[in-house]
């Protein structure tokens, strides 16, 4: 024991006298190992703490206050209870002991043993004998974290001291500079107002040492390790100021006031703070400031410049019409709402009749503001501007003044809808001005301008999303409108308005669709068109083939709901049939539209369990019918086979079953991939809707090519259906996949059956089967490719190409293998191209197979991860590569680097420069193409290795501006663009020779280069210039 003492004694005499630091962390471990307590620590600092010295006795006070802070919870509720004491003696000593003081007492109110009536003795003597102002910024921070500590702590003892306790905070905050003492300033009078302390007579002074920050104006030094900015300011001081009502009648003339300022951020500031605070106020608090708040709040929207302080203003408005809706009438008080909305009516309606209607859009702006803040303000406001509206629109003649009417309708009719939906009486405020808003819409849609019936239908649609606009009379009407749009108007805007109003409408009111347009569309559809001869002329037959397109895009956007799908679908199947068999007339662009129309109302299906029913049963089993009608055909000459056997037919058909099975529920998604995989397998047709097709067809047998191509189908079916689902006869399956792809002469045919197994092996689980299968395939494709001689080595690199794709995607790790193979058939003199031309493949996402829609393994960043671990492999084959085979190394890097994102791209650009500078000089067009839309991005901020190879860059650049080749010109004349923005010092030697250069391109015979050889030049004759850039 004696020892112990002797210890204590030494540490205090190093720390003290010999300015020992360390010994602090010494003495609080002896204190927490119980060698000697906190009190014979006191006893032993008696000594120092009695000197007559100030610098001792702080010595003294600054080890005990280590020595608490990192041992304030082993002490006892009497200890605490003698520190407290002595602490709040010593605040009345020198000045340069009260920032160990402070540190004590801060250490002292996180124990969780204060004893009953420390906090308030505590802060009593720190409010009496300190001036927290004086001291420096590190002290403040700790009188300021101290009371938070008491405020969690000790609330309801500081809630005794009454408004005591919030007079002692605002002497302590007042004048307080810090950005990072504000914080925490504003975090106590946040808890001071919000938890129900006693503000007493003191509300104006708390709101005085608060709002002098107002607005706040703060810019952080770079590099701030603090992390403080002017947002956190601006948050935590605007949740004091709107915490309380007690402040209206400071902060509201303080708002008007600061409204008046000429900064922008001020004036945001302002009119966001006036929004938080009117979530808190009750009318009477705005009653004697309503006037001043709406003039400058109307000043701000009719003539500011800035759209962000427009919107604070109107977001403003509307809190304050809110604030004044949920005031509660009694007989005898004034509807205050009434009186501000008589008042903004007066001040805004007559700017809505002006004959230029120059301020028709910040007055519109603000009425519907107000009109949006509840379901009363929605009825006084709607009842007297629409019908000022509807008369307007009726009065005046011109087509421009009377759309922008209609768009002021529809932003009131929006806003009406918005404040509907948002009460309980479903009551639509518009319902008394239905007859007159119809006819408005009504007499929009017969004008022959095509702005308004644009407008028209936009106001349309708001009036669908309404119950009880629209009858099912006016739906009728309305559809009348929209068929003759459809089969009339050729101008793009009003067909794109069709279709979405139709859309729109649609989904509310499917019966009125079903037997008003689809009828008339499928009529239009299936009219004879002129043969040549009988007085049709090209343009005559270009417009019926515009008006077929329209009719199929129509049928498409209105199958919303599963009843108009059951109409519409067999519809497009019909013109299917038809094209199929010769009649109709139809191009195979129609039949391609009639595809992608299908494939729109599967992916509208959203999980629709009846929709993907209807599809399952129906929509597929006869598309494959009329598909594998067609392929049994023959061959056949161009213009006497069915065009479903075309390519592009195909492709679209695959969309459409591909989105179908993505949505098919489990127990049809396995029905599905049965019944395609017995067709294909086994030649089972009988889910099929037609029973004349052969017994024996033999689609994967490789034999005429209209029948091999149907594996695309195949495909479709069962690469899209979710990974749970399990295929039967897999293997067998992909035999003959294999098979197929390998020996098939048929570009399209063995395509797709190598995508088809790519997409098989990409959901197969892991494991020995897999693995094998992979091996096997990976055997049969090297001993094609390593044989020079055999005719199969492009079909067998296609498959290897799907592999390696299917398994890079979901890191499977005998990917890698098949992607060295694939470097290694860059050095390759026949397939070399072909090759680089396929990394694009590997990088990009697949349309119509192995992408995520169709349930494919996918994984994150696998782009990254690939150009990660070969990019190394890619410059060491360049570099020992033939000279006649480089470009398609060059190919191979410009389609991953393109891939990559710009950060990546920004980070790997030092190693791969070289190759990518003797990319551009690469006659491949397509390497050049793709290698500028690398640099591209690159070029906006440039890294140092790239201002090094300057020279070299800008020779290239230069010399692709003559490319035969227009994206490539417009490219690099982007990227010379983009140069023009490197630091001054390093471009400006090259001025004079790239404007010389780009002299040429400004005569190019292509508007497009000429525009962007244009905006390169100038910003490069501004190079050097005072204010150039």
């Amino acid at each position: 024991m004696a020892a112990d003492s002797a210890l204590l004694v030494s540490l205090v005499e190093e720390f003290v006298t010999g300015l020992q630091d360390s010994k602090a962390n010494d003495t609080a471990t002896g204190v927490q190992a119980k060698k000697f307590t906190i009190l014979q620590l006191v006893e032993a600092l008696g000594p120092s703490l009695t000197s007559n010295t100030p610098h001792t006795r702080a010595r003294g006070v600054q080890l005990l206050s280590l020595v608490i802070q990192q041992c304030y919870g082993d002490l006892s509720e009497s200890e605490v209870e003698v520190l407290i004491a002595f602490y709040e003696n010593r605040l009345k000593d020198h000045y340069v002991i009260i920032p160990f003081v402070l540190q004590g007492l801060k250490a002292l109110t996180k124990s969780s043993l204060l004893p009953a009536g420390s906090a308030v003795s505590m802060l009593r003597s720190l409010f009496q004998d300190t001036h927290v102002q004086s001291l420096m910024l590190a002290e403040r921070a700790t009188v300021y974290n101290m009371l938070l500590n008491l405020m969690e702590s000790r609330e309801a003892e500081l809630k005794g001291l009454g408004a005591d306790f919030v007079f002692g905070f605002v002497q302590s905050m007042d004048g307080e500079r810090d950005p990072r003492n504000l914080v925490l300033a504003f975090q106590i009078a946040n808890n001071i107002i919000h938890r129900g302390y006693d503000l007493g007579k003191f509300a104006e002074e708390l709101f005085e040492v608060t709002s002098c920050y107002f607005p706040v104006d703060f810019s952080p030094p770079p590099n701030d390790p603090h992390g403080i900015t002017q947002e956190t300011l601006i948050l935590s001081l605007r949740a004091v100021l709107a915490g309380t009502p007690r402040f209206a009648e400071f902060l509201l003339p303080l708002i008007i006031e600061k409204l008046d300022s000429d900064i922008q951020s001020a004036k945001i500031d302002s009119l966001q703070t006036l929004t938080a605070c009117l979530s808190t106020y009750e009318h009477k608090d705005l009653a004697e400031f309503l006037s001043g708040l709406w003039t400058s709040i109307r000043r701000e929207v009719f003539q500011t410049a800035s759209e962000r302080v427009e919107g604070a203003g109107l977001a403003a408005l509307t809190a304050l019409t809110s604030c004044l809706s949920r005031a509660i009438l009694s007989s005898d008080s004034e509807d205050s709402l009434n009186a501000f909305l008589d008042v903004v009516l007066k001040d805004c309606q007559h700017h809505l009749s002006e004959p230029d209607l120059k301020l028709v859009w910040p007055s519109a702006k603000l009425l519907q503001a107000a009109c949006s803040a509840s379901y009363r303000a929605s009825h006084i406001v709607a009842a007297v501007v629409i019908p000022g509206l509807v008369e307007q629109y009726n009065s005046r003649t011109q087509c421009a003044h009377r759309r922008t009417i209609l768009e002021v309708l529809q932003g009131f009719i929006h806003t009406v809808k918005n404040t509907s939906q948002s009460e309980d009486d479903g009551q639509t405020v518009l319902l008394a001005q239905r007859d007159a808003l119809c006819a408005v819409v009504f007499s929009a849609l017969a004008e022959n301008n095509s702005d308004l019936q644009v407008t028209s239908m936009r106001v349309l649609s708001a009036l669908g999303q309404q119950n009880g606009l629209l009858l099912e009379s006016d739906v009728e009407r309305a559809v009348d409108h929209l068929n003759r749009l459809i089969l009339e108007e050729d101008d793009s805007k009003v067909s794109v308005s069709v279709i979405v109003c139709a859309e729109s409408l649609s989904r509310l009111h499917p019966t009125v669709f079903i037997t008003k347009m689809v009828p008339t569309l499928k009529q239009q559809i299936f009219s004879e068109p002129m043969v040549q001869g009988d007085g049709c002329t090209p343009s005559n037959e270009s417009s019926q083939h515009a008006v077929r397109q329209r009719c199929v895009s129509a049928l498409a956007a209105v199958s919303t709901q599963p009843s108009v799908v059951r109409e519409s679908a067999p519809v497009l199947l019909e013109v299917l049939k038809s094209a199929h068999t010769g009649r109709g007339g139809f191009s195979v662009d129609e039949v391609v539209a009639v595809c992608f129309s299908l494939q729109r109302i599967a992916d509208q299906a959203l999980d629709s369990e009846e929709t993907g029913r209807f599809f399952h049963d129906i929509i597929i089993p006869r598309l494959l019918t009329l598909a594998l009608q067609a392929a049994l055909q023959g061959e056949g000459s161009p213009g006497n086979r069915s065009p479903l056997v075309e390519e592009a037919v195909l492709s679209a058909m695959v969309g459409v079953i591909s989105s179908a099975c993505a949505k098919l529920q489990p127990e049809l998604a396995g029905k599905m991939a049965s019944r395609a995989v017995s067709l294909f397998l086994e030649d089972d047709v009988s889910f099929l809707s037609d029973n004349s097709l052969p017994p024996h067809i033999q689609l994967l047998k490789g034999g005429s090519w209209c029948c091999s191509q149907t594996v695309c189908l195949l495909m479709a079916c069962v690469c899209s259906l979710p990974r749970s689902v399990e295929v039967p006869q897999v293997e067998r399956l992909m035999e003959q996949l294999e098979e197929l792809s390998i020996t098939c002469g048929h570009v399209p045919s063995y395509t797709s059956a190598a995508k088809c197994y790519a997409g098989l092996v990409n959901k197969r689980p892991a494991g020995d089967s897999l693995n094998a299968l992979i091996q096997r395939s990976t055997k049969r494709v090297s001993s094609e490719l390593d044989s020079p001689a055999s005719p199969h080595r492009t079909q067998a690199f296609t498959l290897l190409l799907w592999l390696a794709k299917g398994l890079l995607l979901r890191y499977h790790p005998l990917s890698t293998a098949l992607t060295d193979k694939l470097f290694a058939l860059l050095g390759d003199r026949e397939l070399g191209p072909m090759v680089g031309d396929g990394f694009s493949l590997l990088m990009s996402d697949s349309a119509d197979v192995l992408n995520r829609g169709c349930h494919a393994d996918v994984r994150i960043m696998y782009r990254q991860r690939f150009f990660t671990e070969n990019s190394a492999k890619l410059l060491q084959g360049f570099n020992s590569a033939a000279p006649d085979t480089k470009s398609s190394y060059l190919k191979a890097l410009s389609h991953l680097v393109s891939s990559l994102p710009k950060e990546v791209q920004l980070t790997e650009l030092p190693a791969l420069l070289s190759l990518l500078l003797e990319a551009l000089s690469c006659p491949d067009q397509g390497v050049q193409l793709s290698t500028l839309s690398c640099l591209v991005p690159v070029l906006t901020e440039p890294p140092p290795a790239l201002i090094q190879q300057l020279e070299a860059l800008v020779s290239r650049l230069l010399a692709l501006t003559c490319s035969p080749t227009m994206t490539v010109r417009i490219e690099s004349l982007r990227c010379l663009h983009a140069m023009s923005r490197f630091p001054e010092h390093e471009v400006i030697p090259l001025r004079a020779r790239v404007l010389r250069a780009l002299a040429k391109p400004l005569d190019d015979r292509k508007r497009l280069v000429r525009s962007v050889a244009v905006q390169a030049r100038a910003d490069w004759f501004l190079l050097g210039s005072p204010g150039g850039r």
